[in-house]
């Protein structure tokens, strides 16, 4: 670790994994090695019949894992076609920017459903709402919303930048929407990225400290919420919590909500780090040599904010910027906790 970086490497995130694990990600392996080979020339049904499989095991396999919440694994079955459709239009090559920022707000709305509304609460928390009638007096009305105060209200939310930052502002706003209090996350923002020039087997992660902003003082004993459209190692979020632990954060519960992972990834994460939940729209099977997901969606980060050139990436401001100002309006709290940690 230099002062103002600090690295991860695979073989340490190998190290949490048990025996069993090992054996059952093999096996998926295996199985998605054989399912490619339906894949040119395609062969349509044994995709189907390939994948029915796949989907069968990492079921059961996730049955042992009862941190890993998979939507299609845990929800009822009514909404599996949603979720289904909403990540085959995140998949889709033809999906284009606008489509495939509309389909992850989706995608984050249906997770946080799961993570904290679906469990049958008697408490109700009322919402009163002003109307636009106003003949023959103002007019009102009441709706019942689940009383979730004590599950948010303690909530830090922490961005894995790039393309973490438009699904943490999802998730945040809508515990500010489900909070009695208008309750808006804090925001802890960390610069990390893998080294592209390594392999799945070698791979390293680095945090850059010196581009990261938060208030270490706001993180413990918190909630802390990352929220990243992808989760193929782990590799990023055990970086950033075991640094945060290193500096004496103990975080009260560990919440990671991932449009799709790879079922590596879950597992890695859920050893390494205590009282850690891992939400998912979607598990996928396997990792290609260079960590990347498959069948996967591509680059999310990419495909939500546009590409960077190299000579001049973007920093915070500028992507924020850069979503315009529907998405301004809309997450118009969010936006400004977000400038107060990185203005000061």
């Amino acid at each position: 670790m230099a002062d103002d970086k600090v690295i991860l490497k695979a073989e340490d995130l190998d190290g949490y994994l048990s025996r069993q694990d090992l054996l059952d990600l093999d096996v998926l392996d295996k199985m998605y090695k054989e399912t490619m080979k339906f894949f040119v020339p395609v062969n349509e049904q044994k995709i189907i019949d390939a994948y029915d499989r796949m989907g069968h095991k990492m079921q059961e396999i996730c049955a042992a894992h009862p941190q890993i919440r998979v939507f299609s694994f845990v929800t009822e079955e009514g909404a599996h076609a949603e979720a289904s459709r909403v990540i085959a239009k995140l998949r889709d090559v033809n999906t284009d920017h606008q489509e495939f920022m509309y389909y992850s707000q989706r995608a984050y709305e249906m997770l946080f459903r799961m993570a904290y509304t679906d469990e049958h609460t008697d408490k109700k928390n009322h919402i009163i709402v002003k109307t636009p009638v106003t003949n023959p007096v103002q007019n009102y009305a009441v709706h019942k919303i689940p009383d979730i105060d004590s599950k948010i209200e303690n909530s830090v939310m922490c961005v894995m930048l790039r393309g973490a930052l438009l699904p943490s502002m999802i998730i945040s706003k809508e515990i500010e929407e489900y909070s009695s209090h208008g309750y808006v996350t804090p925001f802890a923002l960390f610069k990390i990225n893998r080294n592209d020039q390594k392999s799945e087997a070698d791979m390293e992660y680095i945090l850059d400290l010196k581009k990261s902003f938060f208030n270490i003082d706001e993180l413990d004993g918190k909630d802390l919420i990352f929220a990243d459209p992808m989760n193929a190692t782990g590799g990023s979020l055990v970086t950033v919590v075991k640094y945060l632990q290193g500096q004496g954060i103990k975080p009260k519960s560990i919440r990671f909500f991932n449009t799709i992972s790879a079922l590596k990834g879950s597992i890695r994460v859920t050893r390494a780090l205590e009282n850690c939940t891992c939400y998912t729209l979607w598990l996928d099977p396997a990792l290609n040599t260079s960590a990347y997901i498959m069948p996967g969606l591509g680059d999310a980060g990419d495909r939500l904010n546009g590409c960077d050139t190299k000579e001049m990436p973007r920093n915070i401001i500028q992507l924020i910027a850069d979503y315009g100002n529907n998405i301004a309006g809309l997450y118009r709290s969010q936006l400004h906790k977000i400038e107060q940690t990185v203005l000061g």
